[in-house]
C-alpha cells in the first residue's frame, strides 16, 4: 500500500560545482548473509527498493564465504536494476591485492555504483593505513582499467577541527563517509557539526566527493565486552533524516545498517536462518524494526525530491523498549550510557488532517495535537508491571485507529540487559 504520493521531478543540485545526485543506500553487514541463497538476496533488494533505497553498500571482512556471496548479491541487484558498491572492513588485515581483485571483478557489473562515472569505493575504518597505501590502490586499479571515487569512514576523524589535517593527509582520497550518526556519550541530541566540517572539507581540498552522511536509527549493544554502549537514540529517526534533508544536504546518504542486528540499528526484518551468535538474539529476537522503513520511506522521498511527500493514509509508528533502565537483569551487564535514554513510549505520527495521538501504558497516559505531515511524542513508563502501550489516533472526538504494543512492559523482572527498541506501527 502507498504510504504517501510519490512526487516525481528531477533531482535538484546539492553542490553545483560537484554533480546532480541524491542517492539512498544502507549499509548491508555481508557477515550475515553466511546463510543466504538467490531469494534471500532479492527479498531484502525488493524490501530496500520498496521504500526509496538505492543500493546497499556491502560492508565485507576478510572471511571467505564473504565474497563468496558476492555472485549471488550481484545478479539479484542486476535483476532489479538495484545499485552495490563494497565498503572494506577494514578493522579486519586486508591484503591490497585482494581489495583490487574484489573491486575489478564486480566494477564492470552495471548494478556498481558509479559517482561521477567512477566506481564507488569506500570502507569502515582505515585510517590506520597510511596516504601511500589508499594511493597504491587506486593506482593498481587503475592500471587494471578501473578508475574509483575514493570516500572512507576513518573513523578516527570526528573532530570538526580536524577536517583539514585530514584532506592534507591522505592526499589520495576523494570524498569522505563520516560514519558518526549518534551521540558521542553524551545526554544531547547529535550535531551536524562533524558533517558540515568534512562536507566543507571536500571542497576545500579540490576533491571530487562524495561527501556521504550516515543516518541511523538507534546504537546498543550488548555482547558480553566490558565496554559495550547504549547512545541516546530516542528520537534520533526523526531528527537525524531532518538534519540530512534541511541543513547537510549530502551526496548520499547512507543508512547505517540495513542488518546489523548487534548494535541495533537494523531497519531490515529479522531473518530468522541469520546465526547471530549467543547472546545478540537474547536483545535482538521478537524486536522487530520494520516499522521504521516507514518512516524511512517518508524520508527518502523527501531527500530526493525537496519537496514534502502528500500523506495519505494516517499511520504512527511507535517504539519503546521492553525493560526500564534502572532494572536488575539477570544475565549481560549494564551497559555505558544507560542513564541516558527516556524510560518513555515514543509516537511518530503520519497524518492527513490534525488529530490528537493519545498514549496509554497502564496508569501513565499522554496525549498530542498532531496536525496534518508529522509530529513526535512520548508517554512515560508506568510504575505497574506488565503493562502494553496503546497508541490511538483521535480526531474529532471518535478514535478512528488504534493499536497496541505486541510486548508488555516489565518492571519486575528482566533476563538479559536489553536497551533495543520494539517498533510497531498503527495503520
Amino acid at each position: 500500500m502507498m504510504l504517501f504520493a510519490v512526487v516525481l521531478g528531477l533531482q535538484y543540485f546539492l553542490l553545483t560545482s560537484r554533480v546532480n545526485a541524491t542517492a539512498v543506500f544502507a549499509h548491508f553487514m555481508v557477515q550475515n548473509s553466511y546463510s543466504y541463497g538467490p531469494s534471500d538476496w532479492a527479498a531484502d533488494i525488493a524490501a530496500a527498493q520498496a521504500i526509496g533505497i538505492d543500493g546497499f553498500a556491502l560492508n565485507t571482512a576478510v572471511d571467505t564465504y564473504e565474497v563468496s556471496k558476492y555472485p549471488d548479491a550481484f545478479a539479484a541487484a542486476e535483476a532489479a536494476n538495484f545499485q552495490m558498491f563494497i565498503s572494506f572492513d577494514m578493522t579486519y588485515d586486508w591484503a591490497e591485492a585482494d581489495m583490487v581483485s574484489l573491486v575489478q571483478t564486480y566494477a564492470t557489473s552495471p548494478s556498481y555504483y558509479k559517482w561521477n562515472g567512477n566506481s564507488l569505493v569506500s570502507t569502515f575504518d582505515g585510517d590506520a593505513q597510511d596516504d601511500d597505501f589508499w594511493a597504491g590502490f587506486k593506482s593498481d586499479l587503475a592500471n587494471e582499467g578501473v578508475t574509483i571515487s575514493l570516500a572512507p569512514a576513518f573513523i578516527d576523524y570526528r573532530d570538526p577541527s580536524e577536517a583539514t589535517t585530514m584532506f592534507s593527509t591522505y592526499t589520495s582520497i576523494d570524498g569522505f563517509f563520516n560514519w558518526w550518526s549518534w551521540p558521542a556519550d553524551v545526554a544531547a541530541d547529535l550535531t551536524t557539526a562533524t558533517d558540515l566540517a568534512y562536507q566543507a572539507g571536500i571542497s576545500a581540498a579540490g576533491r571530487s566527493g562524495p561527501y556521504i552522511m550516515a543516518v541511523s536509527p538507534w546504537q546498543f549493544k550488548e555482547l558480553g565486552g566490558t565496554n559495550d554502549w547504549v547512545e541516546q537514540s530516542d528520537e534520533l529517526w526523526k531528527y537525524r533524516w531532518e538534519q540530512a534533508i534541511s541543513d547537510v544536504k549530502p551526496d548520499i546518504v547512507e543508512i547505517v545498517t540495513w542488518n546489523d542486528y548487534g548494535e541495533s540499528h537494523y531497519i531490515s526484518d529479522i531473518n530468522p536462518i541469520v546465526n547471530l551468535g549467543d547472546l545478540a538474539p537474547l536483545y535482538v529476537d521478537g524486536f522487530d524494526h520494520g516499522a521504521w522503513r516507514t518512516m524511512a520511506q517518508y524520508y527518502i522521498s523527501w531527500y530526493k525530491t525537496g519537496s514534502v511527500p502528500a500523506i495519505t493514509e494516517d499511520q504512527v509508528v511507535y517504539w519503546y523498549r521492553a525493560y526500564p533502565k534502572a532494572i536488575t537483569c539477570s544475565e549481560g551487564d549494564l551497559p555505558r550510557n544507560s542513564e541516558y535514554p527516556a524510560d518513555a513510549v515514543f509516537a511518530f505520527s503520519m497524518l492527513t488532517s490534525p488529530a490528537t495521538i493519545t498514549l496509554t501504558v497502564g496508569d501513565s497516559s499522554a496525549s498530542f495535537d498532531a496536525s496534518a505531515g508529522v509530529a513526535i511524542g512520548s508517554v512515560p513508563f508506568s510504575t505497574q508491571d506488565a503493562q502494553t502501550p496503546v497508541i490511538s489516533i483521535v480526531r474529532d472526538g471518535t478514535t478512528v485507529k488504534s493499536g497496541t504494543g505486541t510486548k508488555a512492559i516489565s518492571t519486575s523482572s528482566c533476563p538479559y540487559y536489553n536497551f533495543n527498541p520494539l517498533v510497531g506501527i498503527v495503520q
